[in-house]
């Protein structure tokens, strides 16, 4: 996929190709984790967000009509998990049933948007990359940390977290355990409610996704992070075709 395969009127797609670009992408991150959400990470005196993941990940930067980078992503394949110790998500789950299976594994993660693109096509171009990028290496499996805000309105969020569970649970030899399990009591929750879910989460669930198992929580950001496992053979595209107004079957052919 060359750099300006997928684009929009104001908006195109890329890989980062040096050291500047990712960079660019690490600071978009900081503003939105660091600053705008609070979570407890980065580099406060630079204002950028990077950890030992960064060096080994494929970085997807969506660029504005200025050229600034207005939403990015990341992704660490099977291979170069190998050579940093794991996939981020070992760090909040065991992967033992999911990395088990026959084929190939692709993680993406820090996927975060500019607030000023958030209503536009933002997300769907990254989505767009990331299962171009699925296809296009043949990796067979998707996996993430779906993360759910637990905020001052703690009650509804819990509501949200079951309701992802009950609705897109996965099947049961697939489930995964939390190293840092959430809390919760489910019955306290009977109605279904996954308002609180960012649009990134229900993204994936509308795109085929399987929620794999009870949530983590992760202090750092103040969310619960539910694993979110996608095959290939059930993506969706159709999701995307709506969201980006033409053929997603275009966009990866």
């Amino acid at each position: 996929m060359n750099r300006d395969s997928l684009k929009e009127p104001t908006l195109r797609v890329e890989f980062a190709e040096t050291a500047s670009d990712v960079a660019e992408a690490q600071q978009l991150r900081y503003q939105v984790f660091a600053r705008e959400l609070g979570a407890a990470i980065g580099d406060k005196d630079h204002e950028y967000d990077c950890d030992r993941f960064d060096p080994h990940c494929v970085h997807i930067l969506v660029r504005g009509a200025e050229g600034q980078v207005v939403a990015c992503s990341r992704v660490l394949t099977s291979e170069a998990a190998r050579a940093c110790g794991g996939f981020y998500s070992e760090q909040e789950f065991d992967l033992a049933p999911i990395l088990a299976l026959p084929g190939r594994v692709m993680e993406v993660g820090r996927i975060c948007v500019h607030a000023d693109y958030r209503r536009g096509p933002a997300i769907a171009l990254l989505l767009a990359c990331l299962a171009r990028f699925m296809e296009e290496r043949s990796y067979d499996y998707l996996i993430g940390c779906g993360s759910i805000p637990l905020g001052p309105d703690r009650k509804q969020a819990l509501r949200s977290v079951v309701t992802l569970i009950r609705r897109y649970g996965c099947p049961d030899a697939l489930r995964v355990a939390p190293r840092n399990p959430l809390v919760f009591d489910e019955e306290n929750h009977p109605e279904d409610d996954e308002s609180a879910a960012p649009a990134l989460v229900r993204a994936y669930m509308r795109l085929g996704a399987y929620v794999a198992g009870p949530p983590c929580f992760d202090p750092d950001f103040d969310v619960a992070d539910v694993l979110i496992l996608l095959f290939r053979a059930r993506f969706d595209g159709r999701y995307l075709e709506r969201l980006l107004g033409r053929s997603y079957k275009q966009q990866v052919a």
